[in-house]
């Protein structure tokens, strides 16, 4: 017979007094089980954007996916004007393990969740179990005034339109175009849902204020290939054949040869390779959160 998988998560807030707010998830998967896997997002997308890759791995696992900073429903402070660099999403989330899993757990993320997920595997290996990657945001120190003011990653953030009249007005205005073109149309609805929260005036605006998308686009304050040595854990790293964040010059050979770093790059995708390739992404994470 077959079983019939919950699509729709919970959706729960997490208080993290120590860090300003409360952090709001959608937990995917029975209630009553230790929680196998939490999965962060990328930079202006919010958790629900994932619903369709995470829902059908619900039947045995739980996995809880978060809305970072500034993003989704998570009410953390995000001023861009005293944005602390990623090692902020990466407090909030070893925060967030602290309050909701009682020993080790897998983690994973696409872009800046992967690379937040990384930096807390870093910091507090005995935490993590096992990292799974989706095209992480990773670059030598000798390239990142690329991600500087003067970005067209910035500039188009900046100039990101933030209201429409409806979320339905958002969601036409998006369906085929740019960013999302390659995107199936349940998963830009998921995207919109809670990319988008209402004003006093009756429209919608961004949950994402494009300038903290911005900031987090200028800000990068990690040093990823030291936090690849401090990690213990076996990790994969699903990289993007075309646009990729993850500019692994002269430094794939180094992570190979730890033995427990497995890179694979998927042909015919851009970054946006979870909506695109979703078999895969959910083929990796269910090995993330499967392995010992």
């Amino acid at each position: 017979m077959d079983v019939k998988v919950e699509t729709q998560p919970r959706s729960r807030r997490q208080p993290l007094p120590d860090r300003g707010g409360e952090m709001a998830y959608l937990d995917f998967g029975p209630a009553e089980r230790p929680v196998d896997l939490v999965f962060s997002h990328a930079n202006g997308f919010n958790a629900r954007t994932y619903r369709t890759i995470l829902a059908p791995l619900a039947e045995d696992l739980r996995i809880l996916a978060i809305d970072l900073r500034g993003h989704g429903d998570s009410t953390l402070p995000a001023d861009p004007a005293q944005h602390g660099g990623w090692s902020m999403f990466r407090d909030d989330l070893l925060a967030f393990l602290e309050a909701v899993a009682d020993g080790p757990v897998a983690l994973a993320g696409h872009s800046m969740g992967g690379t937040s997920s990384l930096l807390a595997a870093a910091a507090a290996p005995d935490r993590v179990r096992a990292l799974g990657l989706i095209d992480p945001v990773l670059f030598d120190a000798a390239i990142r005034s690329e991600g500087t003011g003067e970005s067209p990653l910035v500039q188009g953030a900046l100039r990101r339109r933030a209201l429409f009249a409806s979320k339905a007005a958002a969601y036409e205005g998006y369906l085929g175009r740019g960013a999302f073109k390659t995107w199936a149309p349940e998963q830009l609805a998921d995207y919109v849902e809670s990319g988008f929260r209402e004003t006093a005036s009756g429209e919608v605006t961004l949950s994402c204020a494009p300038a903290w998308e911005a900031a987090n686009f200028a800000t990068h304050n990690y040093d990823p290939w030291q936090a690849f040595r401090q990690t213990r854990c076996p990790i994969r790293i699903l990289m993007a054949e075309f646009g990729s964040t993850a500019r692994l010059e002269h430094h794939e050979d180094e992570l190979l040869a730890t033995g427990r770093i497995a890179i694979e790059t998927v042909p015919r995708t851009s970054h946006f390779l979870p909506m695109e390739r979703p078999d895969l992404a959910r083929e990796l994470l269910d090995a993330t959160a499967k392995a010992p």
